[in-house]
Parts: structure tokens; C-alpha cells; sequence
């Protein structure tokens, strides 16, 4: 049976909703809140306060009037009206048990999912081929991925695409650099008739060391650049060597690109690429000259967005350069064109830096003014602000180069393990082994744990302290649970069929109780406002919470059986929920650290 329960401020409001239409006021004045002042009290209400303007009565007389009808309700250990006009509340140890058995015994622990589930595809990868994933492309996919498993974890159909750049001048750079250093090739042939090797004559790590030299290059030598042009115009019109080294290009950098995905447990649905939809262009292109959209702007061909409400300068779209090119405006909105065609979304979300806010706004507003999406669809642009180094400016390597990826992850991960092999006896496979789950916890917490749109520090030694607000900290909370359970299945004991969290007076025990009852408002709140940071501020409290609990209890020498099969099955439940959390933020946890 899937029971769907109402959070804890809604039943709680709920009652004090009634109590004040029972006495004559507007329900709205019963809404709850949780308590700013939790020495005072667990909850609170202030709308007597607002209620007294309305109703032209002292608020601590309408304060009072609804205690009076709320002192029987079994919900409340203690209720009580306070100057000028605050109703504080405590719940009863029985209310709160009860809510937590039954958080226990739903599905999602009672978290509902949306009555109106929707179509969502999410944009959160754009590397470019031929290029290694560097430390700015880690936000977009770190923070994508988490939008995309809480998306689907309230009931969305969700289609990740990792969108590939694969069809820019880069290519014809790459293409033109090869053929400077190995003119023999056969692709570079013009009368080759044969079938092209299957092998590709560059490995990864040339490839990589190909870009940034011919884009060098390329600076000094026009002759060269226009080489490099050409190539790429032939490229895109199917010059049979070009595409055979394009081919191999695709194959040998999506290869490495999804091992590093892998690696940050990152995975995508789609693997489109621009190059998919260049058909769509020139029909897309007739399609805004015949309905009349465009308009020749110093022979660009332009769509103005610009609304007379606004009050900040918004550029016209660009649609094809004087010289007939394409651009990045081009080949989204194509994209756009391609995605409706094949998915029809609800709804489409890119994740990528918020400097690139205004390029979204034009492209989208340019959407939708000539009708490429439906009237219902919604468009969305999640900006992320920059991971720093400690000096503030964009992370960078000691040498002041954009670091790979990979040696990020890499130092992350032996960091992680020095501090395992200081404070440990272990194997030095499992070692490894525990320190790449515990380094990539690391690296998404510290990613996740900040606002989306804000900047932060990346600070390697804070991230991967085993204290803190931070992700090994969530981690060592979840191992130190499961070592408990162990240790309870050791002892022969088991938990009787009937057996509930039973109420408790213990103030740690309660505080425990209290934080696991927030968890489908903060589920709710972190899918309204497309927030990971909310999932991670949660599980920091419930740890914390946790933690403080356990080092009040004996919970493996407490003979009491009921009550110690009660602590089991609390504990149980927090591991359940921490476990869910951070499947939502994209990590696991070892069995032991």
C-alpha cells in the first residue's frame, strides 16, 4: 500500500487552520512555521498578529482564544500564547512517533510525487570533441546530474543530453594541423578510392596536444587559418577524408569523455551532437525569412527580441552572418527545432555558467516569438557562478594552466586516501577503493553544498576533511549507522513483527526525531527552486542530529529490548534517508571508511 502523507507543518497548520475558522477568523492566519526560537518551542504561529488588524482585537486575546480550542488535541505536548501575540507549539512524544512510523512504513517516506509529472529534457554537458574534460566543465555535469535524479525523483519523465560540440572551426584546425605534420595520410588523398582504416592515427592524448597547437598556430599564419576554414566548409559538405577523420575524432574523444562521466557517476540518455542538427537549419532559416521574422541587419540575417517593457539593452538574434555562416544562435534554436520534433518536451533546461545568461534570454525569447516551441512550453537557463582557487580568481593549475578534469578528481582521491592509510589498517586496494567513493562525495558535496548560482572557493583540504559540512562527514555518518546494524545483527537479536519507533523524552532522541520529519518539506522546497544545496544542508542537520543522538545512547548495551529495537529501527530510517539524498546528489557510501 503506497500511503502519501502530508508533511508535518501541513497536518500541524492544518489544525490550526480550523481552530481559527472556528472562532471566526480567515483560515490563512493558521499557517506554521518552523520555530525561530527552538529553546522556546518547535513550532510556531504568528497570526494572531496579523489577524488583530483585520479583526481590530488585541493579538494575545485571538492568540489565546485558539489555545483554549486546541488544549484537548492529542497533536500537542504543549501549546501556549505568548506577548503580543505568538502561539508557540511543542508536539506530543506520541504525534511525532506516530508521524515517523509512518514516514517509515511509505513509499519515499511519504514524500508525494508531482500530480503533474512532465516531459523535462536537461542540458548539463557541452564538452567539446578533441578536447579533455577540464575543471569547467565539472559544474554543468555535477550539477545536471543532481537536478536530473531530483527531477525524476517526483515523478518527471527525464531525458539527460549531453549535447557535444563537434562541428565549430576546431575541427578544421585539427584537421589542418594533421595535415601539416602527416601529409602522407591517405585521407589527405583527393584520389583515394579505398576504404579508410578503422583505426584512428592519433590516440587521445595527441589529439589533445593537436587543438591548442594549431589554434597557436593559426594566430601567426592567415594562410593557415584560411587552410583551417576550408577545410572545415569542406568537412561540413561531406568531403569523404574530413569525415572519415572527423569519425575518428568522435570516436576516440566520446570514449575518454564517458570514461571520466563514469568515473563521476554521471550518465546521459542522449549523446546528440551540433553536427545532428545541421539538417534542420536551412528549413528552420526559410521558415523565419517566410513568416517574416528576420530582418537584414549589416547583411546579418537578425530576429528582433527586443520588448518595449525592457528596460536593459537586449541584442537582436543573430541568425546567419553577413557571410551566410551559421552560429551558436543558429544551431540552439535548430536544436530546439530537433528536440520538439523528437520529444516534445514539457519543458527544457540547460545548466551551464551564468555569464552566458543574456545569450540564453535571446535565444529563448527568439523561440518563442517565432513560434519554434508551443505556447506551453518552458524554457530554462540554470546559471552557475565559478568554482574558485583560494586566491579567488578561476581554479587553476600551479603552472596557472585550466586543469584536466581527471587530475582533479585524481588529487581529490589521494588526499582522501593519505588521511584513510594515516588513521587506518587497511589493505591498500580497498583503501583505494574507499578513498574513490569518499573523494568523489567530496567533490559533488563541496560542488552542491553552495547556491547554484554563486561562486565558491575550491578548497581541497576542507572538502575532504572527515568533519564538518562536508561530504566524507555525510559519508562517515551513514558507515558508522551500518556498523551499528552490523553489530546489532551480530548479537542474534531481531526486531519483533509490531515493533515501532516508540516516543521518547530523551531532548537528543527528539531533536533526531524532528529532523527526519522535514524531509518531504525539503524535498519540496529543493524541486520548486531547482536547488541541490537544500538536499545538502538537510543531511548535514539529520547527521548532525544523528551524531548527537549516538553519543547520548548505548544503543548496543541498552537492555531494555523494546526500546533498543525502537533506536534500531530509528536508525534505520535515518540511513534510509541519508542514503536516498545522496543518490539524489549523485554518490554512495562504503560500507566502511
Amino acid at each position: 500500500m503506497v500511503i502519501i502523507m502530508k508533511t508535518i507543518i501541513e497536518l500541524i497548520s492544518d489544525e490550526l487552520k480550523e481552530a481559527f475558522v472556528a472562532k471566526g477568523f480567515e483560515e490563512k492566519y493558521g499557517t506554521v512555521t518552523i520555530s525561530n526560537r527552538p529553546d522556546l518551542c518547535q513550532y510556531q504561529c504568528n497570526g494572531a498578529l496579523a489577524a488583530a488588524k483585520q479583526y481590530k482585537t488585541a493579538p494575545i486575546k485571538i492568540a489565546q482564544e485558539i489555545i483554549e480550542s486546541l488544549n484537548t488535541s492529542k497533536t500537542f505536548k504543549e501549546i501556549s500564547a505568548i506577548m503580543p501575540g505568538f502561539i508557540n507549539i511543542t508536539l506530543s512524544d506520541e504525534f511525532l512517533a506516530d508521524y515517523l512510523n509512518q514516514m517509515n512504513t511509505s513509499e519515499h517516506f511519504g514524500c508525494e510525487k508531482d500530480p503533474n509529472p512532465k516531459k523535462i529534457l536537461i542540458d548539463y554537458g557541452g564538452p567539446n570533441i578533441a578536447k579533455p574534460l577540464h575543471v569547467g566543465h565539472m559544474r554543468s555535469a555535477v550539477i545536471g546530474e543532481s537536478i536530473k535524479r531530483l527531477l525524476r525523483f517526483c515523478g518527471n519523465e527525464v531525458i539527460g543530453d549531453v549535447h557535444l560540440g563537434d562541428w565549430g572551426t576546431q575541427m578544421g584546425l585539427i584537421i589542418a594541423e594533421l595535415k601539416k605534420r602527416k601529409p602522407d595520410l591517405v585521407y589527405f588523398d583527393e584520389n583515394f578510392q579505398g576504404e579508410y582504416p578503422k583505426e584512428a592515427p592519433f590516440t587521445i592524448t595527441e589529439l589533445e596536444e593537436i587543438y591548442p597547437a594549431a589554434s597557436e598556430y593559426s594566430k601567426a599564419n592567415p594562410e593557415f587559418r584560411e587552410e583551417a576554414k576550408s577545410i572545415t566548409y569542406l568537412l561540413q559538405n561531406g568531403h569523404s577524408g574530413y569525415r572519415a577523420i572527423w569519425n575518428h575524432m568522435m570516436e576516440v574523444s566520446v570514449t575518454d569523455v564517458k570514461r571520466i562521466y563514469d568515473i563521476l557517476n554521471i550518465s546521459f540518455e542522449l549523446w546528440k551532437k551540433e553536427s545532428d542538427v545541421q539538417p534542420y537549419i536551412p528549413e528552420m532559416v526559410q521558415y523565419l525569412k517566410d513568416n517574416n521574422y528576420t530582418r537584414i541587419s549589416e547583411g546579418a540575417l537578425v530576429v528582433d527580441v527586443k520588448e518595449e517593457t525592457d528596460t536593459k539593452e537586449i541584442p537582436p538574434c543573430i541568425i546567419l552572418k553577413s557571410d551566410g555562416a551559421s552560429l551558436y544562435n543558429t544551431t540552439d534554436l535548430a536544436t530546439i527545432v530537433e528536440r520538439m520534433k523528437l520529444f516534445d518536451p514539457d519543458s527544457i533546461i540547460y545548466v551551464t555558467d551564468k555569464r552566458q545568461e543574456l545569450y540564453f534570454e535571446t535565444v529563448f525569447r527568439c523561440a518563442r516569438k517565432t513560434k519554434l516551441i508551443k505556447e506551453d512550453t518552458k524554457l530554462t537557463h540554470i546559471g552557475y557562478g565559478t568554482m574558485n582557487g583560494k586566491d579567488g580568481k578561476p581554479f587553476k593549475t600551479r603552472e596557472g594552466g585550466v586543469m584536466r578534469l581527471e587530475n582533479l578528481i585524481g588529487s581529490v582521491n589521494d588526499d582522501v586516501y593519505r588521511k584513510i592509510m594515516e588513521n587506518r589498517n587497511m589493505e591498500e586496494e580497498e583503501a583505494k577503493e574507499i578513498a574513490a567513493k569518499v573523494g568523489l562525495a567530496a567533490l559533488k558535496y563541496g560542488d552542491l553544498s553552495n547556491q547554484v548560482s554563486k561562486d565558491y572557493i575550491f578548497d581541497i583540504d576542507r572538502f575532504t576533511s572527515f568533519e564538518g559540512d562536508t561530504g566524507p562527514y555525510i559519508l562517515y555518518t551513514i558507515v558508522r549507522i551500518k556498523s551499528i546494524l552490523a553489530k546489532f545483527a551480530e548479537s542474534n537479536k531481531e526486531i519483533k513483527e509490531g515493533q515501532v519507533i516508540l516516543p521518547t523524552n530523551s531532548p537528543a532522541e527528539q531533536a533526531l526525531m524532528l529532523e527526519i520529519t522535514k524531509f518531504s518539506e525539503m524535498i519540496y522546497s529543493a524541486y520548486e527552486e531547482i536547488a541541490p544545496h537544500r538536499i545538502c544542508a538537510y543531511i548535514y542537520d539529520l547527521a548532525n542530529a544523528f551524531n548527537s543522538f549516538y553519543h547520548n545512547t548505548k544503543i548496543i548495551s541498552e537492555e531494555d529490548t523494546a526500546k533498543q529495537s525502537s533506536w534500531i529501527i530509528l536508525i534505520s530510517l535515518v540511513q534510509d534517508i541519508l542514503l536516498a539524498c545522496i543518490e539524489l546528489l549523485g554518490f554512495e557510501a562504503p560500507e566502511r571508511m
